[in-house]
Parts: structure tokens; sequence; C-alpha cells
């Protein structure tokens, strides 16, 4: 699998995202911090930090005997260039409108 697809399938699920969210927010969370409030044991939460990790999204560091994990954005660059296409499509048809309406005003 390329690498642009298997970051697609990561963040395909919900609570992937709720970890790269919170790992955004504040990096170096610990596994008990970022499995507070899901709806899931810390294994299956691991299992999803994993995941993560291989296509390289997350990283893991030791400090002490935790196991601290911080977000690298970087495999996201992939999907923002395939998206980019897309935004620039839509910011088209967006100033197009805004013109039409423009020159409708009295």
């Amino acid at each position: 699998m390329r690498a642009v697809e298997a970051v697609f399938d990561a963040v395909a699920d919900p609570t992937r995202r709720v970890l790269l969210d919170r790992l955004r927010d504040r990096p170096g969370q610990s596994l008990g911090e970022l499995a507070v409030g899901l709806p899931m044991s810390r294994q299956a939460v691991t299992k999803h930090l994993d995941t993560l990790r291989r296509v390289g999204l997350v990283r893991v560091r030791r400090a002490g005997r935790e196991r601290l994990h911080d977000l690298d954005a970087r495999p996201l660059e992939g999907i923002d260039d395939w998206l980019r296409p897309y935004a620039e499509a839509w910011d088209r048809r967006l100033e197009a409108l805004r013109t039409h309406l423009e020159e409708d005003r009295p």
C-alpha cells in the first residue's frame, strides 16, 4: 500500500482522529492520558496508536518508565497535496458566486 493511502486509512477512523487532535493540542502524552474518556480499553487505544505510529503520524519516546506519544504531522502533507486541487476548485466557485452576487446588487 502506498504511503498516502496508508495515512488515509489510518485517519479514516474517528478514534484515531481524536488521538491525533489530542496530540496536536498537547504533545507528549502517555497512554493513560490519551485513553481518558474514550469508550474502549487501554489495549484498544494502544492498537490505534500502533496504527498511527506505523504510518509515521505518532512518535513514541521514553521518559523514565513512561512512553510518551507525539504527533508528527508530516505524513499528512500527502493528504493535503491530494486535497489541494479540490479546495482550489471550491475557492474558484465561491469567488464566481461572490462576483455574480456583487454584479446583481442595485
